[in-house]
């Protein structure tokens, strides 16, 4: 009887305590509650000063901003950017009150600078200039990048006892070498450029029966157009060649000359231009007549022998043998009789320096000669002269080609018109050859007794023209060659020749 009343008072205690449970849930979920209630109200606080905030910042900035659905215009500086405060639904009715609109704000047009998206300001496009018949574009607008036509690329020839040439075109030192002097190539370059577009014109242009002066002014005033002439910084090298016949070189005509070529003439023009006294000296021979095509296939194809054996460390005898043993391996028929061509033994090619022309090593033409050695760097002027006469030359004829010698010092003078020659000379020409139609074309007058007085006092030399025999006929060819460290580069080289 003792266990009921014990089972009731364990069921009485456990009511109480499941009560007193609850009790304690009710009131943690009540502070929870409360607790929440009260994060709610700061957040709506905190988010309603930020509002408050905008709302003053927009004010300030001359924004307005309408609750009932107008569009609210936002201040920038372009003053076109806007957004709308009311969001219309597809039928065109407004959204419901209360609910937030998000405003679709227009992205800002970057304007895109040329040149891409970088933003950094390239520099605008150069277009480059095309070529006029007759030319009068200069060379430096036809290339507006300041990169000129390479000439042609040869090896060096390679000796049986020399062992480093073989390595020259693909040595990491000689290729760094060359690098060194891309300024100096691309100078020499646009030189070559005009000279070649100049020469092309002329072999166009030249006709039978067109004086000789008239045929010379136009080749200089293109040549000076092409290279854009500056002075002594950039022009003409020496005076133009055009000797005929049995005159070989060095001949000009000076004013009053009215000589005229004729159908069967056979002309060595010869002329150079230059840029920062580096020298393009280049020639070919210009006939109308076919019977002369055998002596310009004769010195033509020696002048490719002399340039084919030059080289670094080849001798100048051996370019001399070269080049006479292709040349007099020629003959032509004229008027039923065959004559040998044969070399000119007493004109020669040179190597060629700034603002000096011949620069102190010649470059025979025949055998024998010196056995000095071509050095890396070098310019040198490849040019071979075949004869129909006797193969040697003699000064004769008016003299129209005058040079400053490149080594003279300071010579006193006694003549006022010497010394005012001297100094025009200096100014226009200095070291570069000149001749009497340029000094009348820059105003002198009266200069032909202080021209004297200078050649007599050694400051000035004469180069009278060379001739042959009279009834032979003589021939030219020559191209400007660089010596690279690794490779041999015939700069003046074109479609021509």
């Amino acid at each position: 009887m003792s266990e009921v009343p014990s089972a009731t008072n364990a069921l009485i205690q456990d009511a109480i305590t499941e009560k007193k449970i609850k009790e304690s849930t009710e009131d943690i979920d009540n502070k929870l509650i409360e607790a929440t209630q009260n994060l709610d109200i700061k957040a709506d606080d905190q988010q309603a000063k930020k509002k408050k905030r905008n709302k003053k910042k927009k004010k300030d900035s001359g924004e307005e901003n309408t609750e009932n659905g107008t569009e609210t215009a936002i201040g920038k500086e372009n003053g076109d950017i806007a957004a709308k405060t009311t969001e219309e639904i597809g039928d065109g009715t407004p959204a419901a009150e209360g609910e937030k609109v998000a405003k679709k704000k227009k992205p800002k047009n970057k304007k895109k600078k040329e040149g891409g998206d970088s933003g950094n300001v390239a520099a605008p496009a150069i277009i480059a200039k095309t070529q006029t018949d007759p030319p009068t574009v200069p060379i430096s607008e036809l290339f507006p990048g300041g990169t000129f036509p390479v000439g042609q690329i040869m090896e060096h020839p390679i000796a049986q006892d020399d062992a480093k040439a073989k390595n020259r075109f693909n040595s990491e030192e000689s290729r760094a070498i060359d690098r060194m002097q891309l300024d100096m190539y691309n100078e020499i370059r646009l030189a070559a450029e005009a000279h070649r577009q100049t020469r092309q014109h002329i072999q166009r242009w030249v006709k039978p029966g067109m004086k000789m002066i008239d045929i010379c002014q136009e080749l200089e005033s293109t040549a000076r157009r092409l290279i854009n002439e500056n002075g002594l910084e950039a022009g003409l090298a020496f005076p133009t060649g055009c000797s005929r016949n049995h005159v070989a070189a060095h001949y000009t005509p000076n004013a009053g000359d009215n000589t005229v070529l004729e159908y069967d003439d056979v002309v060595k023009m010869d002329f150079g231009t230059h840029i920062k006294g580096r020298i393009i000296d280049c020639a070919w021979t210009m006939t109308f007549n076919e019977k002369f095509d055998p002596l310009k296939a004769a010195v033509q194809a020696a002048t490719e022998a002399g340039i084919k054996a030059a080289g670094i460390d080849a001798r100048l005898c051996d370019i001399g043998s070269a080049v006479q043993e292709v040349m007099e391996s020629h003959e032509i028929e004229l008027e039923g009789k065959t004559y040998q061509v044969k070399s000119i033994r007493n004109l020669n090619g040179h190597s060629i320096s700034p603002y000096q022309i011949h620069s102190g090593k010649t470059v025979p033409i025949i055998k024998g000669g010196e056995t000095t050695l071509m050095e890396e760097n070098e310019f040198y002027a490849i040019e071979t002269f075949g004869s129909t006469g006797k193969g040697f030359v003699h000064e004769d004829m008016e003299c129209s080609h005058y040079m400053k010698n490149f080594d003279v010092g300071h010579v006193p003078l006694r003549l006022q018109k010497s010394k005012q020659l001297l100094a025009t000379i200096n100014k226009n020409f200095g070291t570069l050859a000149f001749c009497r139609r340029w000094l009348d074309r820059i105003g002198e007058t009266r200069y032909l007794m202080a021209l004297k007085d200078l050649g007599e006092k050694g400051i000035v030399d004469a180069y009278p023209p060379l001739v042959d025999i009279k009834g032979c006929y003589t021939a030219q060819f020559e191209h400007t060659i660089l010596l690279r460290p690794t490779c041999k580069e015939v700069i003046s080289r074109g479609t021509d020749y």
